[in-house]
């Protein structure tokens, strides 16, 4: 089954723009959000990368970082929606290096100067490793918070990898799968009704932990009050398209990265719950063990949203500021 076309913003029968909105180099544009500090002021900057069915509005890192500390550590941030999301336009041709060159595009064309802090999480990730391969001397720091791990890089030991995929429900190793080996049926398996798709792309909280489960319940409707605006232009070039430049074979592999900040300052931080269900704490902590450089930090009895914890998200901004 062939998708249909992506409903673009500001067309005759798509969504109206409301965003700021960058134009790329192909034409294309990024919809963002800025937060803190003007960014004339602020000394340091960061680039929030969402992750799967999020846009940005989900600027958590954003919204839950207390304002003294925004004041202390003099900070900007700014919140993009991922080609396909919310009010940016689709890209059929997206890798993790054309995400990198949008998000090095962005931060030029807002002037955030030489260097920017970059923080990912989920299966913003993916980008966030792609920073450190194709921009490194863009970086004065970067955060990756519960980082989707692709089970076919190629430096993971396939007992390792296997046993992570085995972890996951059926419904999730199938539409995996199916991403990876076959991406061009990957609209008609999370669309179909015979069996069960991916449970990202039918909201599905089946692969979240307890903790995962019961902070969803603290937080309540507050949660997305924006999510309706993430689909808007239609699943298949947001969380699809997600899925398939996740797991698709990558023209580079994490593992072989080398440490931007050898000779200079700046530090790359790893942070990882070790019950989260949706990302096997065991590929982290072997992704930790294979790059001495990276700073590793697992959190206890928690899941992969352990971030929207309270003083969690001033945990890791301000260890991204100042170590």
């Amino acid at each position: 089954m062939k998708p249909p076309p992506a409903k673009l913003c500001g067309s005759l029968e798509g969504p109206p723009i409301t965003a700021p909105r960058i134009k790329l180099r192909d034409g294309r544009h990024l919809a963002y959000k800025e937060h803190g500090l003007p960014r004339e002021k602020a000394n340091n900057k960061i680039v929030l990368i969402h992750g799967s069915d999020s846009c940005r509005h989900d600027a958590v890192f954003a919204t839950l970082l207390s304002p003294d500390l925004v004041e202390e550590l003099s900070v900007y941030m700014v919140s993009f929606d991922k080609p396909g999301y919310g009010e940016s336009d689709p890209d059929p041709n997206r890798t993790p290096k054309s995400l990198v060159l949008d998000i090095e595009e962005l931060a030029d064309q807002l002037s955030l100067g030489e260097k920017f802090y970059v923080l990912g999480n989920s299966m913003g990730g993916q980008a966030t490793w792609g920073c450190l391969k194709y921009i490194p001397h863009r970086l004065a720091g970067v955060a990756l918070v519960a980082p989707v791990v692709n089970y076919w890089w190629k430096n993971l030991p396939l007992n390792l990898s296997s046993e992570g995929f085995n972890l996951q429900p059926s419904r999730d190793q199938w539409a995996v799968r199916v991403a990876h080996y076959a991406p061009w049926l990957t609209y008609w398996w999370n669309t179909q009704k015979w069996f069960p798709g991916s449970s990202v792309a039918n909201r599905d909280d089946v692969s979240l932990s307890q903790p995962d489960k019961d902070i969803i319940l603290k937080l309540g409707s507050s949660k997305r009050p924006h999510l309706e605006e993430v689909r808007q232009q239609g699943l298949h070039e947001s969380v699809n398209r997600d899925m398939i430049v996740g797991f698709l074979s990558w023209e580079f592999d994490p593992i072989e990265l080398e440490n931007p900040f050898l000779n200079i300052n700046g530090s790359v931080h790893l942070w990882q719950g070790d019950a989260d269900m949706l990302v096997p704490v065991t590929m982290q902590r072997y992704i930790a063990e294979r790059l001495p450089w990276l700073q590793y930090h697992e959190v206890a009895r928690s899941g992969h949203l352990f971030h929207f914890a309270e003083g969690v998200v001033d945990d890791i901004v301000k260890t991204l500021l100042t170590t």
